[in-house]
């Protein structure tokens, strides 16, 4: 099912006597969700992401704007009549029911042509079960179970109906590490067995990109990038977006272009070419942006090596930077290329961005003009 939003719009009253002002929570949202793809709608909180799912799910209004389910203008529907699955954070089961009784709760109050038999309930009930992997626990109580079977049960409930989307809020959040893993696997299996188009909401961005097919992130209640997950990752289109992108994060530098070069502090760490303007920047270099190399171009202080297995962490300062520490992704097997009080880098131009240092858009420059080692830079 093809999911349209058009100039979507929540405004919420100002709280209190001195905040009278309106709180905008979603502004002007328009997006295209093709039909059975996953997306993720991902930001920090407060950004409006669960507002956006609550919009589409019905259980808000919106200020402006309508919702299209295919043809459908579903925006003065109500929740019941849309057609959606919704799966809460803390997953808001039934615990005095079994978890056939939880699965089966939803087909038991269709009424009208929608009725079905009660063999029939059982059977889809059971078919839901088997998809979602816990056909074994049918007789237990949501107490009995771990997290992770929780959060399967109330997947199966809302799929059990075979909506016509899909919605997710933040259904991870509650769950370890591992079992976060295991289970986000798991929704991508049963999104992509079902084909049922599925809006994920999340705060945590190495989920969203994972398993989405395009990925919508916001701030503030706008849209501030849409795309396929690599491809934002690769191209943000502004500061915000580089930044909340990438584990670790990117690294964020006070920076100058001067006649055709890129200057971090004192160290000219790349050759852009003679069409850019000079003026001062801001300067974001992937973790895995850097390379060693003893001789430079740019030059930080060391601090320290974290292992991390088949890479390590290389910790360093720089006075240029944003942050305290600069965080560089290389692989062990230099290891022993490190020593001393400071630490040589190339830059691999790909994964240096520029921003302008008043609005925080990107700042795009040719590659290709890049003289500063890149041989050794790209490996």
């Amino acid at each position: 099912m093809e999911v349209v939003l058009q100039n979507l719009t929540k405004k919420f009253p100002g709280r209190g006597r001195k905040n009278k002002e309106e709180v905008v929570a979603v502004d002007r949202f328009n997006f295209r969700i093709p039909d059975g793809s996953l997306i993720g709608l991902l930001g920090p909180s407060g950004c409006g992401k669960s507002t956006t799912l609550h919009l589409i799910s019905g259980l808000l209004g919106p200020t402006d704007g309508r919702i299209f389910f295919g043809e459908d203008d579903v925006t003065e529907l109500p929740p019941e009549n849309r057609g959606i699955g919704l799966v809460f954070q803390n997953y808001a089961l039934y615990p005095h029911l079994t978890v056939k009784q939880n699965i089966l709760f939803p087909l038991e109050n269709l009424k009208g042509k929608d009725k079905l038999s009660k063999q029939e309930m059982l059977e889809k009930a059971l078919e839901t079960a088997r998809l979602v992997q816990i056909d074994g626990l049918m007789d237990r109580k949501p107490g009995e179970l771990s997290g992770g079977q929780q959060q399967r049960v109330a997947i199966a409930r809302a799929l059990v109906k075979r909506p016509r989307v899909l919605l997710l809020d933040e259904p991870l959040s509650n769950l370890d590490a591992r079992l976060r893993l295991q289970t986000r696997e798991e929704i991508r299996r049963i999104q992509q067995e079902t084909g049922i188009t599925t809006i994920f909401v999340t705060h945590d961005q190495e989920e969203a990109m994972s398993i989405s097919d395009l990925i919508v992130v916001m701030k503030d209640g706008v849209v501030q990038q849409t795309g396929k997950p690599q491809e934002v990752y690769d191209n943000p289109a502004n500061l915000f977006v580089a930044k909340f992108l990438g584990n670790p994060q990117i690294n964020v530098f006070h920076g100058e272009i001067k006649g055709g070069r890129l200057y971090i502090g004192e160290d000219a760490v790349l050759d852009i070419g003679d069409g850019s303007d000079d003026k001062e920047v801001y300067v974001g270099i992937r973790p895995e942006g850097f390379v060693l190399k003893a001789d430079g171009p740019l030059f930080c202080d060391l601090r320290g090596v974290e292992v991390m297995g088949r890479d390590i962490s290389v910790v360093s300062t720089n006075k240029a930077s944003l942050a305290s520490t600069v965080r560089s992704i290389i692989s062990a097997e230099n290891m022993s290329d490190i020593g001393g009080t400071t630490v040589g880098f190339a830059v691999r131009p790909h994964k240096v961005f520029l921003f302008d240092k008043e609005t925080e858009e990107r700042i795009f420059f040719k590659t290709g003009a890049a003289k500063c080692e890149m041989g050794e830079a790209r490996e």
